[in-house]
């Protein structure tokens, strides 16, 4: 008979997962396998002082589950702020599915992410993300009701995209009034990184009032398709960082602005769709606050789409969400001037709002 000993280096290889930079006190961690289904999924619970925790499901084809892991932990810290900052009665929570949407995902493996999502008994509830769909919800409602943003026709929201969408430019307007004086977009270059449905709706958004679009996408056809729907133009240089514009909007996947691309950047106004546009927050933040650029920051400017389907919950229409969203802009500018007096970054200023917010609901909670 043998016995099994575990090494130094294995303990090594175990030991990050409450070790890793990402991990920030999050509450709970879930790891969901199944083998029939072929799903393997992590549910990251990061804080549910102000209510449960919401965030949407993102299946992604990650290189490893430890790249996984750090994403879920990310997303899920930046719905609880995302929460807070914008006044709604919710925590932060996220869903990450390893695999790819496009060839791994059957309706099956979505039905088993359900039951899981189920077993945690609405400590948290999910929403659609970066390759899950509307379709997905609906299936995922059938063995669950902690999910938000099903289909219209069956009492839902329906995609949040547009709401997300029209919360980004809001701030982006927002931004471009601190930077540039004025609020009006006509006329200022803008480069979209991401042409998804978030992407598309804002290049609508901008081309309706004349801003100069540029769009870059590593799918050629939909920049096409946004140069023949609404006039933008394909970013043909070679570094779109380095690109001529007034305004930069990640819309894609996050960490765009790292080490390698912040001091590249021209443009004077950041501010985009994707979350966790800051690889390293307080290094970025600080650089771009030193070089003069104008960062919304993301979690405040994209909370369209959770301000949308937290009307599920609490039962209000698609034109209180839109009222609750155009007010990013008035947010955006206040995080922007108590980041001027208080001598600091944007980042800093909106997390430090938020996590006052959380503070004082979890001293309320105690005194009750």
């Amino acid at each position: 008979m043998t016995s099994e000993i575990t090494t130094p280096v294995e303990l090594k290889k175990m030991d990050p997962v409450f070790g890793q930079v990402s991990f920030d006190n999050h509450e709970q961690i879930v790891f969901c396998n199944d083998k029939d289904t072929g799903l393997k999924a992590i549910i990251g619970i990061h804080n549910t002082v102000m209510g449960p925790a919401l965030g949407g499901t993102r299946m992604w084809n990650y290189a490893n589950e430890w790249e996984a892991l750090n994403d879920v932990l990310r997303l899920s810290r930046g719905m609880t702020y995302k929460s807070a900052i914008t006044g709604l009665n919710l925590g932060g929570g996220k869903a990450v599915i390893i695999g790819d949407s496009k060839i791994d995902k059957t309706p099956e493996m979505i039905t088993r992410f359900g039951e899981f999502v189920n077993s945690l008994s609405g400590k948290y509830i999910t929403a659609e993300d970066v390759g899950t769909t509307t379709e997905d919800m609906d299936r995922i409602h059938k063995v669950t009701n902690y999910v938000t943003g099903i289909s219209e026709s069956i009492g839902g929201s329906g995609n949040p995209s547009p709401v997300t969408a029209y919360g980004v430019y809001m701030g982006m307007k927002a931004a471009a009034k601190y930077q540039f004086g004025s609020e009006n977009l006509e006329g200022k270059k803008v480069l979209v990184q991401g042409t998804g449905h978030v992407g598309e709706t804002l290049i609508s958004y901008l081309r309706k009032e004349g801003a100069e679009v540029f769009v870059s996408d590593i799918h050629q056809d939909k920049m096409e398709n946004m140069v023949a729907k609404y006039g933008a133009k394909i970013f043909t240089g070679a570094d779109l960082y380095s690109a001529d514009v007034d305004i930069y909007s990640p819309c894609a996947l996050g960490a765009t602005i790292n080490d390698e691309t912040i001091h590249k950047i021209k443009a004077k106004v950041i501010a985009g769709a994707a979350n966790n546009q800051l690889a390293v927050e307080a290094i970025h933040g600080q650089i771009l606050r030193e070089r003069g650029i104008a960062y919304a920051p993301d979690f405040l400017i994209n909370a369209g789409g959770i301000i949308n389907v937290y009307g599920e919950i609490v039962k209000y229409g698609k034109d209180q969400a839109m009222k609750m969203t155009e007010n990013i802009y008035n947010t955006t500018l206040e995080i922007f001037n108590f980041a001027d007096v208080n001598n600091m970054t944007t980042q800093q200023a909106a997390m430090q709002i938020a996590q006052n917010r959380i503070d004082q609901r979890k001293k309320e909670n105690a005194n009750k």
